[in-house]
């Protein structure tokens, strides 16, 4: 084998599709299209000279070769990443950087608090200034450098140049007035077909999961009234018997303010898959690195709707 025909990035591959069992999540993970996923694994098989993975009924089982050489191998990416590339360390504590972010509405009201809540005590003179972007100019910030980070429900924002995480996916829920003539304490599927709804239009927003699950199902309903984003959902909600279908925590934050209930929908609906992104240019800059690992340490996995209905 001929090291110099080693791209590092099919080795990169290799870890997460060790870690995932899956070259779905793996591409994912790397923010790369499956398909160049599959080329690169097919890379990495010619250049071993073994399949490295073979296709199980519960996904991509690991050869004995690929057991083998796992923990060396991320033996030698760790040296690689803590002693050739990585720059000195970034003092955040006493740092008055100013990091730029793009979320939605909703993702500034579930991901702001706790991140603020935990810089005030670790990096009390950070800023962050958040923008607000349609989502179809969100690459193209990151590709300028206009943001460091995208952080929500971003099912468009793929690359090469692009790195991505996953940080936890998000149920929704469905907002009625508490005097709703015709929803009672729960809601079946008669009573949210028999209804008048009201629908969110806002370009890449989350809706479209909605959207088409219900057209999925073959789903006839009465949809009374469009609006642009969430901003005027619950007043609206809150005076007429329209039903909203909403991301979870926006219908708990929604019912703590307007006279609201907040009911489980009638038919599952795939939650949303929210995440963080960067431009993969920033991956030597030890200050933006710091902020990814801020993110993923104090957001992953940690749905903050439990905890919301709790408090």
């Amino acid at each position: 084998m001929d090291i110099r025909r080693l791209d590092l990035n099919l080795l990169l591959l290799l870890d997460r599709l060790y870690d995932s069992r899956s070259l779905t999540a793996a591409a994912y993970a790397l923010g790369i299209r499956q398909p160049l996923a599959s080329s690169r694994l097919a890379e990495l098989r010619r250049y071993f000279g073994d399949e490295l993975f073979v296709r199980t009924g519960r996904g991509m089982r690991p050869t004995p070769f690929t057991e083998r050489i796992i923990t060396p191998l991320r033996e030698a990416m760790a040296i690689i990443e803590g002693k050739v590339i990585r720059k000195p360390g970034y003092d955040a504590a006493n740092s008055d950087r100013e990091f730029t972010l793009t979320t939605s509405d909703i993702g500034a009201l579930v991901f702001l608090p706790p991140l603020l809540d935990v810089l005030a005590q670790v990096a009390p003179r950070i800023t962050l200034r958040c923008l607000s972007l349609p989502q179809n100019q969100v690459h193209a910030a990151l590709e300028r450098g206009m943001i460091d980070l995208a952080i929500g429900y971003f099912p468009d924002v793929r690359g090469p140049n692009i790195g991505c995480a996953p940080l936890f996916e998000h149920p929704f829920s469905c907002i009625v007035r508490d005097s709703n003539q015709i929803v009672g304490t729960s809601l079946d599927l008669n009573a949210f077909l028999a209804a008048e709804h009201l629908v969110v239009d806002q370009e890449g927003s989350s809706q479209a999961i909605v959207e088409r699950r219900v057209a999925d199902l073959g789903l006839a309903r009465r949809v009374r009234l469009h609006v642009p984003n969430f901003l005027s959902v619950p007043h609206l909600i809150s005076r007429t018997d329209m039903i909203s279908v909403v991301p979870s925590s926006l219908g708990v934050a929604y019912a703590r303010i307007y006279p609201l209930r907040v009911l489980p929908p009638p038919f599952p609906i795939p939650a949303i898959p929210l995440g963080f992104f960067w431009h993969r240019r920033t991956e030597g800059d030890p200050e933006v690195g710091w902020l990814r690992e801020f993110v993923r340490s104090e957001l992953t996995g940690r749905d903050p709707t439990a905890i919301m209905t709790e408090t």
